[in-house]
């Protein structure tokens, strides 16, 4: 590592949440792939992007009788299409519309000769212009791009030994491009009642899928007006969760949210960052056993 290596870096809003925004509608496209080209998962796992050594990936996608990655470079900042017959394609990261980088993207995509219908319009955001059709969303801030990939570098990290402290049912460390969040869900192995849905922009079908079971989920979401929050809710929502006296300060329970959040600049200014995240899930978590009496 480093002397320069910061894990834990100011995500200072002013700078970078046009670059946020526009990232995020990126990923939507490139996670849209993955969702037509690969097998369907419980929960959506199938659709997700995953943290890697540079950026996020959809990792390997099935392509008939090759395969095909799609990799956001945050460090050389590009986005790299290859397939396992040793073809490659790439485009630059840089300031440039969503409706441009949906068609140079789309254009790779067809000089591989991959087919993949995917539905032109973002989703769970409540205006869902097209993306052939956003000029609006524009900026690429390097250096904030790879503070906020640092970020959940480090995220992956304190999720991952989180979630293998868990013997039962789990998801991976995954980010979903829907919402824009880094996540890890704990399963209690019972059903749960049919979510309500009501998401801006996504069939109430997709959450009756996502939510089908009972969950104690926790997550990073750099959303808002601050510089992110991670986070941990319980679904269905259980009686007392929201006052439970596990969950210590400085985290609190946002009544909007409707879930615990930990502000992320509390995190990466306190001594051992690490920890303080690590006692956050595990208290939310007993938090939503104790009240939901899971096993």
């Amino acid at each position: 590592m480093t002397d320069s290596y910061d894990g834990w870096p100011e995500l200072t809003i002013e700078n970078w949440s046009d670059t946020r925004d526009t990232v995020h509608l990126w990923t939507q496209i490139v996670g849209k792939t993955r969702m037509a080209l690969s097998p369907a998962l419980n929960h959506w796992w199938g659709v997700a992007l995953y943290v890697d050594a540079t950026g996020l990936t959809t990792s390997l996608m099935p392509l008939g009788d090759r395969g095909l990655e799609v990799r956001f470079d945050f460090l050389a900042h590009r986005l790299v299409l290859t397939t396992t017959d040793g073809q490659s394609r790439s485009m630059k990261l840089e300031p440039r519309s969503v409706a441009d980088f949906y068609t140079e993207y789309t254009d790779l995509l067809a000089q591989l000769g991959v087919d993949a219908t995917i539905r032109g319009r973002p989703v769970e955001l409540a205006h869902a212009t097209p993306f052939a059709e956003d000029v609006e969303h524009a900026s690429y801030d390097a250096d904030a791009i790879e503070r906020f990939w640092r970020a959940l570098v480090s995220a992956h990290r304190v999720f991952s030994e989180f979630r293998a402290d868990f013997r039962g049912k789990s998801s991976p460390v995954h980010f979903f491009w829907g919402a824009f969040d880094l996540a890890v869900t704990r399963f209690s192995g019972r059903a749960a009642p049919l979510h309500p849905g009501g998401v801006p922009n996504c069939a109430d079908w997709v959450m009756h899928e996502a939510y089908s079971d009972e969950v104690s989920s926790a997550g990073f979401w750099p959303g808002g007006a601050t510089e992110g929050v991670f986070y941990s809710y319980a679904y269905p929502n259980p009686e007392g969760y929201d006052s439970h006296p596990a969950v210590a300060a400085p985290a609190y329970f946002d009544r909007e949210l409707g879930e615990y959040v930990l502000p992320y600049s509390e995190v990466r200014a306190s001594e051992n960052p690490d920890a303080l995240l690590r006692a956050f899930l595990e208290q939310a978590h007993r938090a939503a056993v104790e009240t939901a009496l899971w096993e």
